[in-house]
């Protein structure tokens, strides 16, 4: 069996961070993904999937993404059900991400395309982040010397 999906769109609204009883970090927020085709008026049309985001991936989620926001996300499909305060059982379909790629540089605001993209992934050893164009300490592209040979000895080769 397989259940695994994978969007990209536009946040509707600031990621919601809650924490449950155990003091699990959980985020929800929902996804406006383009439908591949248009209206006769030449309109667009939406989806509007609600993600479910756990522990450091949550954090990572509600401390960083923002409404409009681009991003990407990669999880599977879930469907569960509960008993409201009117007695009716309701059924609930959304996406439990376990990888989050931030396609829009954070600096940036509005809808425009940044060019930073960062993934942040959860898992039992809780969130980790592998960045695509940021070095870690400062601000330096680490592809600014592109095409320039690399000074480096055998030595330092893993293999």
């Amino acid at each position: 069996m397989l259940n695994r999906v994978i969007l990209i769109g536009r946040l509707t609204k600031d990621p919601e961070l809650r924490y449950t009883p155990a003091g699990v970090a959980v985020a929800q927020f929902t996804l406006a993904v383009d439908r591949p085709f248009s209206r006769d008026q030449g309109e667009r049309e939406a989806d509007f999937i609600p993600i479910v985001t756990w522990r450091q991936l949550a954090e990572t989620c509600a401390n960083y993404l923002r409404k409009g926001r681009l991003a990407a996300v990669e999880g599977r499909m879930q469907v569960r059900n509960y008993e409201n305060n009117e007695g009716r059982r309701v059924y609930v379909t959304e996406v439990v991400a376990d990888n989050v790629r931030f396609l829009e540089s954070p600096n940036r605001e509005g809808g425009g395309g940044g060019q930073g993209r960062d993934e942040y992934s959860g898992g039992a050893g809780g969130g980790s982040r592998n960045s695509g164009s940021k070095s870690s300490g400062n601000n330096q592209d680490p592809f600014a010397d592109d095409g320039r040979p690399i000074d480096i000895s055998d030595d330092d080769l893993p293999f």
